[in-house]
């Protein structure tokens, strides 16, 4: 899992948090088509690795994620649509990927997350900010929709429908502080310590059962599509049960009772 990138750096721990981080400071960690490539096949190593619990997520310097490089954005009229669209798709099964991830993803962002960037923070579980932090869906800037890579359907989830069109519409930019504010980021960390809050909060997601925390994931995430509140509760019955079968959940009540941490095998 620690295999060279173009664009990112990989840095598997030991105690099962893996830091994801966006490597293009020269270009403000803007995207390329390499970058959704990369970001798809490291989602793939995660999720094939049973001894990842966690992953942070953040970007190299100053800068989160600046969106789509404009050097590559400035041929996009020059594309056929298929070849356009091979690209959108590309960038969509990157952050998809991201956002279906096994185990829970905290983005540490460390500093401006523009169009595709922001959309790549709301792809993330939680999200933790930098004083320095800033998001903006710059997409209508530049003759795009906010349409683009999630965005339309995560921001309304996260900040209701209005904040979210306005956000949209204006393409403004929404503080560190703000963005605490309307529920768009979790938390605001002391300057420069953003990284390491986020994986304190990995931590204490991995002091608790791995199965748990995934199925609980999964319960989250796909329950914002079901269409009833028995169904997802349906959804939460099956999740229950198969949780009664794994041996880590008899070794919590045991730990609980005898007063020790609970050992977790992960099953």
């Amino acid at each position: 899992m620690n295999s060279p990138y173009e664009t990112l750096l990989v840095d598997t721990r030991p105690d099962g948090i893996v830091i994801v981080t966006i490597n293009r400071p020269e270009r403000a960690n803007s995207m390329t088509a390499t970058m959704f490539e990369e970001l798809s096949q490291v989602a793939s190593d995660i999720t094939a690795d049973p001894s990842v619990r966690c992953v942070v997520l953040t970007g190299s310097g100053t800068v989160f994620c600046a969106g789509f490089d404009l050097e590559e954005a400035a041929k996009l009229p020059d594309m056929t649509a298929i070849g356009f669209l091979d690209l959108q798709e590309s960038g969509a099964r990157a952050l998809h990927a991201v956002r279906a991830l096994r185990v829970p993803v905290i983005a540490a962002v460390n500093g401006a997350a523009a169009g595709g960037g922001m959309s790549l923070a709301l792809a993330a579980d939680i999200r933790i900010a930098s004083p320095a932090a800033k998001f903006n869906a710059a997409f209508v800037r530049i003759g795009l929709s906010a349409g683009d890579l999630g965005t339309s359907w995560l921001l309304p989830r996260l900040v209701g429908p209005a904040l979210a069109a306005e956000i949209a519409f204006t393409g403004r930019i929404v503080p560190a502080a703000e963005a605490e504010r309307i529920g768009l980021v979790n938390a605001v960390s002391a300057e420069g310590e953003v990284v390491d809050d986020a994986l304190a909060m990995a931590a204490l997601i991995c002091a608790n059962s791995p199965a748990g925390v995934e199925i609980s994931k999964r319960a989250l995430q796909s329950n914002l599509e079901v269409s009833s509140y028995a169904a997802a509760m349906d959804l939460e019955n099956r999740g229950q049960t198969l949780l009664t079968r794994s041996p880590d959940m008899a070794e919590a009540l045991a730990a609980f009772t005898e007063k020790r941490p609970p050992i977790f095998a992960g099953r």
